[in-house]
C-alpha cells in the first residue's frame, strides 16, 4: 500500500504542477484493468405522479442535461499569492472519454458581492480572503453559469518555484524584456527577464507566471489575458517535463506544498480512469469575456452567453 500511495502521490503532484498531466502520468506506473470507474452512486428513478392542478415543470435546459448525464468530475486549481487567488482553473475530466479540459479564468474578474463596495473588493480573486474555499467554489460556479464543482486544489507560489526545481526548470519563450520591481509587495517583487527561449529556474519561472506590465509601461497589451496565454504557455511545456524520466523526483516537494480536499479513495479512482490519456486529450480555454476599465480599475467582464457556450461545448466533447 505505501508504494501504490508513493507511486500514486508522484502522479498526483504533477496533475497539480502541470494541471492534469500527472494523471496522464500514472498510466505509466500502474496498470490495472481499464474499465471505468465512477464514484456516484446510481441515483434512484423518481415515482412521477400526475396533478392537474399543478403547474407544469419547467424542462431543463440543454446545459443542465448535459451536466446530469455527465459523469465528469470538476476541479478548482488555485494558485495563491498571500489571502488571494493569483491564478484561477477550472478543471474539467471525463472518465469515459478522458479529456481534460481546463479554463483559465482572469484574477480581474468582475464579481460583485452584497456587502462589498469596494472597487478591488468586485474582483473574483478577492473572495478567498472573505469568504475562504468554499466562497470562491460558489463564486467560480456562479461565474461559469452554475456548474458543479467537486474538489479543489491549492499551491502556493513558494511550492511552484520548489516544484519547477524538482523538475528541471520548464523551457518557455519570453516574448518580451520583463522589468518590474515593487519593493513594497510581501514578499519584495522583482522580475528581470529577458526576451527569447529559455529554461526557466524556479525563481524566474514565478516572474515569467506573475509579470504582467512593467514598471514604466509596456507589457501584454492585452493586460491579464496575455497573461494566462504565458501561463497557458508554461502549463503545456510543464506537461511535457512532468511526463520526462525526471517523474519521481517530483513527489516529495510537491506533496508538502499542496492541499485538497480529494481524497486518497478518489484520488485513485481519477488516476485508474485517467490510463491511456495522452495530451491529445488537453485542451485549454481562456473565459470569453472583455476587459472593462471602471472608477480607474481594470476588470474583466465576462461574456454569460459565451460562458454557457463553452460549457455546453465542453461537456459535449468526447460526445459526437
Amino acid at each position: 500500500m505505501k508504494t501504490f500511495l508513493k507511486i500514486f502521490a508522484i502522479a498526483f503532484a504533477c496533475f497539480i504542477v502541470a494541471m492534469g498531466a500527472g494523471l496522464w502520468a500514472f498510466s505509466k506506473f500502474y496498470h490495472p484493468a481499464t474499465d471505468v470507474i465512477v464514484s456516484d452512486k446510481p441515483k434512484k428513478e423518481p415515482i412521477e405522479i400526475v396533478d392537474s392542478n399543478k403547474e407544469p415543470v419547467e424542462e431543463k435546459s440543454e446545459l443542465e442535461k448535459l451536466i446530469d448525464e455527465s459523469k465528469r468530475i470538476n476541479i478548482l486549481l488555485l494558485g495563491m499569492e498571500g489571502p488571494r487567488t493569483d491564478t484561477i482553473v477550472f478543471a474539467s475530466f471525463d472518465p469515459e472519454s478522458k479529456n481534460l479540459d481546463l479554463v483559465s479564468i482572469p484574477r480581474d474578474t468582475y464579481y460583485a458581492r452584497k456587502g462589498y463596495s469596494a472597487a478591488d473588493e468586485k474582483k473574483i480573486n478577492a473572495v478567498y480572503g472573505d469568504e475562504g474555499i468554499e466562497g470562491t467554489m460558489r463564486a467560480v460556479s456562479k461565474v461559469l453559469g452554475g456548474v458543479p464543482i467537486d474538489h479543489y486544489v491549492k499551491v502556493t507560489y513558494s511550492g511552484v518555484e520548489r516544484i519547477v526545481n524538482s523538475l528541471g526548470g520548464v523551457q518557455v519563450n519570453i516574448p518580451m524584456n520583463m522589468d518590474y520591481d515593487d519593493p513594497y509587495a510581501n514578499p519584495p517583487l522583482h522580475i528581470h527577464l529577458k526576451k527569447g527561449t529559455q529554461v526557466l529556474d524556479g525563481k524566474h519561472a514565478i516572474q515569467f507566471l506573475r509579470f504582467r506590465k512593467g514598471n514604466n509601461g509596456g507589457g501584454y497589451p492585452d493586460g491579464d489575458l496575455g497573461r494566462i496565454k504565458a501561463q497557458q504557455q508554461f502549463i503545456n511545456a510543464a506537461i511535457g517535463k512532468a511526463l520526462s524520466f525526471r517523474l519521481p523526483v517530483v513527489a516529495n516537494t510537491v506533496m508538502k506544498y499542496v492541499k485538497t480536499d480529494i481524497s486518497i479513495p478518489d484520488m485513485a479512482i481519477m488516476a485508474k480512469n485517467a490510463v491511456g490519456m495522452t495530451r491529445d486529450n488537453l485542451k485549454a480555454y481562456s473565459l470569453p469575456g472583455r476587459p472593462i476599465n471602471q472608477n480607474h480599475l481594470s476588470y474583466f467582464l465576462h461574456d454569460q452567453d459565451e460562458v454557457e457556450n463553452l460549457i455546453k461545448e465542453i461537456y459535449s466533447r468526447g460526445k459526437e
